[in-house]
């Protein structure tokens, strides 16, 4: 992405691939994302999951819910968090997630490399 120009990530194309079998618990989630740029030494990009349950470990990121709801469960223990828009979320790198998501959810992200 060239500086001084914009991407319009809620609606922006995304191809969508099913959830391998070893992170899929329920239903038959599909993901798509795209990186739209760096910054800082960070990437930027779009990520949506449709409707399902899934396995996940986190990279160290941030990001925004631009559209959805879902809940995301942590191995921890830590208190699990439901997710709408708006919602600004800060992920450890190694963080073991189940996420469930009832709406599609799509989020803009910054993750280190």
């Amino acid at each position: 992405m060239t500086p001084n120009t914009v991407v319009h990530a809620a609606t922006l194309e995304l191809d969508h691939e099913p959830v391998p079998a070893e992170q899929s618990v329920r239903g038959e989630p599909t993901t798509g994302a795209t990186a739209v740029d760096e910054f800082g030494g960070l990437e930027v990009g779009v990520w949506e999951m449709t409707p399902g349950v899934m396995n996940d470990v986190e990279t160290d990121e941030v990001f925004v819910v631009l559209s959805g709801a879902a809940t995301v469960e942590f191995a921890t223990g830590t208190e699990t968090m439901h997710l709408g828009p708006g919602d600004v979320v800060r992920f450890a790198a190694g963080a073991e997630t189940v996420w469930t998501v009832t709406e599609t959810l799509r989020k803009v992200y910054l993750a280190a490399g």
